[in-house]
């Protein structure tokens, strides 16, 4: 009796399955790939909130998965019955009843997933971010909102090469396509919607191209502009009152949202954490959205998103695409951003230093102070980083827009 369970322990061991499951190679790859994630998250700081609950729940997902199915903290195949089970036409309780079997057999980060696939996570960021957000620069100075917008260039360029040259379907395009954005939540929340089953590809694409920033834009910025383009100082912003921070995000809220309702879930929680912040009577809540709140769900959407990279599903030709489709987005999003502000320098008589174009870009406060760090480079007495912060928080309403659009298109 003893031999024989010690029998089955060794047969039902991970380390057996690697070798006998026909799967059992890819999880091992998959191991390695998030080891390498977490090297570049704690060793290379990589957006390393993000960048190591990912690699986490990858490792725990593959690990776990050799367990048997018993065992596993992630069950994609639960997930693809959830897609798989058709909406409801007696209203939202009867869709809910679609999680039943992911509460009753699923696993701990089967539970934390549903957070993302309701779109709980990606919006509850967004309140984060808005409380972190100082709309100052823009209010400022309302031509960077077409720099912002020009920024999601890439955005549309990546999906229609997603679509007519990789055979990709229009929700799949779609959610290629967002990467472009440089916001991870909004690229979470859109392929939640559009194509759950490229959830982790797209998710490791976004974030990390989100932290290569320093590296990716000063080539193109240099390609793009002159010597003298660089060097230009631009006028010191005006100063903005209180009132106008407070209107500006009720009066974008009530816009934006009446021309494209589908942005209402990011572009109403991204100005609700911004009015928290502005009001002055609600510190509590906007430290708690800045900091508590922020921090527990980003570990839990790290663990979530990582999850999914499950090497049957993960290790395919099309996860290649996406990463090459993904830089190209980020890059011509970066591209558009420059053209603008290249047009803006010419049409100005020399006043506009085209580099806060590639701030338009969602990657906040990165992406601007890359701007600045090229334009000192240039020019050391340049000051750009308040300029560029405009055109930068232009691009996290751009990229909900361009999302909210895409969505719209596509989700019905």
């Amino acid at each position: 009796m003893i031999f024989d369970k010690l029998g089955k322990l060794v047969t039902e061991s991970g380390f057996v399955q690697i070798v006998t499951s026909p799967d059992g190679w890819k999880a091992l790859i998959m191991i390695a790939i998030s080891c390498v994630l977490l090297y570049l998250g704690i060793k290379k700081q990589y957006e390393p909130l993000l960048m190591v609950g990912i690699a986490v729940g990858c490792l725990l997902a593959n690990v776990s998965v050799l367990g048997g199915t018993e065992n596993a903290l992630y069950h994609q195949e639960l997930w693809d019955r959830f897609l798989n089970a058709g909406e409801y036409e007696t209203g939202y309780t009867e869709y809910l009843h679609k999680f039943g079997p992911i509460l009753s057999e699923g696993g701990l980060i089967d539970i934390l997933y549903i957070g993302v696939k309701a779109g709980i996570y990606p919006c509850l960021i967004f309140i984060g971010i808005g409380a972190m957000t100082d709309f100052g620069p823009l209010i400022s100075n309302p031509k960077s909102l077409l720099l912002g917008a020009a920024a999601q260039f890439g955005v549309f360029f990546a999906f229609f090469g997603a679509r007519t040259l990789f055979g990709f379907t229009g929700n799949e395009a779609a959610s290629i396509g967002i990467i472009g954005g440089a916001d991870g939540p909004t690229a979470i929340l859109t392929t939640t919607k559009l194509a759950p089953h490229l959830l982790g590809p797209i998710a490791v694409a976004a974030y990390s191209y989100m932290a290569l920033i320093p590296m990716i834009q000063p080539p193109i910025m240099k390609a793009l502009t002159t010597q003298k383009e660089r060097s230009v100082k631009m006028e010191q912003l005006r100063e903005v009152g209180k009132t106008e921070k407070i209107l500006f995000p009720i009066i974008v809220t009530i816009f934006v949202v009446l021309l494209l309702p589908s942005t209402a879930p990011l572009i109403g929680c991204l100005m609700f954490g911004n009015l928290l912040k502005e009001t002055g009577v609600t510190e509590r809540l906007s430290d708690v959205a800045q900091n508590a709140l922020m921090n527990i769900v980003t570990l839990f959407l790290g663990i979530s998103v990582g999850a999914t990279m499950v090497g049957s599903r993960f290790l395919e030709l099309q996860t290649i695409y996406i990463v090459i489709l993904g830089l190209v987005a980020f890059c011509f999003s970066t591209v558009g951003g420059l053209l603008v502000g290249k047009l803006m320098y010419h049409l100005t008589g020399g006043k506009v230093n085209p580099l806060i174009g590639s701030a338009g870009v969602s990657a906040v406060p990165m992406a601007a102070r890359v701007s600045q760090r090229e334009g000192q480079k240039a020019n050391p007495s340049n000051f750009l980083l308040m300029h560029a912060m405009g055109p930068n928080v232009a691009g996290v309403i751009g990229s909900a827009i361009a999302a909210g659009f895409l969505i719209s298109m596509f989700g019905g």
